[in-house]
């Protein structure tokens, strides 16, 4: 059994060797076309699910609305207004609303309300009796109550907001669930490749769901754009629950190649699930703390964009996204893409180059952090450049692609037997931005005026590069020794 008194950089240094010489005494198994690989490219599917439902609203909400209450009061935008194409009008039947921007803003919202109740249980669930089903059921539930949106819209706008409180619910447990999954599957050398392909499916949906929803609205009516997601969640949910196993050793097709490498891969790292888990230690954690304070960070910056971004380019640029959904969907294309590639990268440097683990996880962390920083600041500072100020927040958002190279499994590493519960703490305190941050910001922007938002900028600039400091300092590679199983001797 590894010995676990230390947790110096020594330590650190030792690791690539360490997992290098035990891929050496039993056969590798290929990455393409392994039961792992179908795994990661399945619970992609899944986020990519996950994100299309949780973004189509805002889209649909456009449509939803009565035309005499949807329309701004004013024209005016702090540049001058950039013209599109008109477009042919359709004669649509679906139902439309009279919610005023208060009753607006608590739909919007209620997702995120749901969504942090079940991050801890998810984790502390997906340990003990397994991920796969609680996962599956998780979005199933999502997708479920997605189909019942148009129906509780129309009863009223408390049912619409229950509805969304439970889509959050569902979607809380996914990813404290797939970490915990993970911990099970992924040797150590492939953590950074097999997650971010299996997480890159959250920017996907959004690439996807954002400017395909306006089209949906467009050529058909709102009601389905609901419709339409709602039936790609069911035929993800069928192919999850036919083609995917909770671990190796239950899995049914995988070759025994595989299944030898990834359980030798993993047997110095993991403790049972009967095993007691060491609450003290694990909020007491330092690397853990780390962790939690730049997750928070990267995300207050992650949703005011998500969030503001279209107001912004409304009513300062003068240049409405809804006109032109890809240009809404870039950012987080180019997050999508450096996530992709950043992976690949991370794991190349461990195991071909033998860097350290903590020193990949904080170089990543800090271009994935300090870099957005930066191109926010200077977006503020594009006056009525719209071409310019676009792509400051694309390059902005996408560097911040790299995080999930970063902190971002950084769980795996200090503790892969609990990491389903340490992400549920972590994406607890990361939802609170979802809550607060876009609140925070629009208090500030009153006036709309550019000045203003170069505030809300340099606010989440400033908290960003905090979060960076605050991990590269604290942060570490290797498995706690609270995390790891003893073997007493009688």
């Amino acid at each position: 059994m590894r010995q676990s008194g230390s947790d110096s950089e020594t330590d650190d240094y030792q690791q690539p060797l360490l997992h290098r010489k035990e891929d050496e005494d039993v056969k590798r198994a290929p990455l393409l076309c392994s039961s792992r690989f179908g795994l990661a490219l399945l619970s992609c599917y899944g986020f990519f699910v996950a994100y299309a439902l949780r973004v189509n609203l805002s889209v649909a909400m456009v449509d939803m609305l009565n035309s005499n209450t949807s329309s701004s009061s004013s024209n005016d935008s702090v540049c001058p207004r950039h013209t599109s194409p008109a477009r042919p009008k359709h004669n649509h039947t679906a139902s439309v609303y009279d919610w005023d921007s208060e009753t607006q803003g608590w739909i919007l919202g209620s997702f995120f309300y749901g969504y942090i109740f079940t991050q801890i249980p998810g984790g502390y669930l997906a340990r003990k009796y397994g991920a796969k089903w609680l996962l599956g059921v998780g979005i199933l539930g999502t997708v479920i109550f997605t189909l019942l949106t148009p129906v509780a819209a129309d009863l009223g706008a408390g049912y619409l907001i229950a509805v969304r409180v439970l889509e959050g619910i569902g979607e809380g447990v996914t990813f404290p669930a797939m970490h915990a999954m993970w911990a099970s599957w992924a040797p150590p050398l492939e953590r950074s490749r097999l997650l971010t392909i299996s997480y890159a499916g959250a920017q996907l949906g959004t690439v996807v769901a954002l400017p395909l929803s306006g089209q949906i609205c467009f050529y058909l009516d709102w009601t389905y754009v609901f419709y339409i997601f709602g039936a790609v969640g069911l035929v993800w949910f069928v192919l999850w629950a036919f083609l995917v196993s909770n671990n190796p050793s239950s899995h049914r097709t995988i070759s025994e190649t595989e299944r030898t490498y990834i359980i030798a891969s993993l047997k110095n790292e993991l403790s049972p699930t009967s095993d007691s888990i060491p609450w003290t230690s694990i909020l007491t954690s330092v690397p853990l703390l780390a962790i939690v304070v730049a997750h928070f960070s990267y995300n207050w910056t992650f949703y005011t964009l998500l969030t503001l971004l279209p107001t912004y380019m409304n009513d300062v640029l003068g240049f409405s996204i809804k006109q032109n959904g890809m240009l809404s969907a870039l950012p987080y294309l180019g997050c999508w893409l450096l996530s992709m590639g950043g992976g690949q990268l991370a794991d190349y440097l461990r195991e071909t180059c033998l860097f350290r683990t903590v020193v990949v996880r904080k170089a990543f962390t800090i271009i994935g952090m300090m870099g957005p920083a930066v191109f926010l600041v200077a977006a503020g500072y594009t006056k009525c450049n719209y071409i310019l100020a676009v792509i400051f927040l694309t390059v902005s958002s996408s560097l911040g692609g790299f995080s999930a190279s970063g902190f971002n499994i950084n769980h795996l590493d200090i503790a892969p037997s609990y990491a389903g519960i340490l992400l549920g703490i972590t994406n607890s305190f990361a939802t609170v931005p979802g809550m607060v941050g876009p609140v925070i910001a629009r208090l500030l922007t009153k006036s709309n005026t550019i000045a203003e938002w170069q505030t809300v900028f340099f606010i989440s600039a400033g908290i960003n590069l905090f979060g960076a400091v605050f991990y590269t300092v604290f942060g570490k590679g290797t498995v706690q020794p609270w995390a790891v199983h003893r073997v007493h001797i009688q």
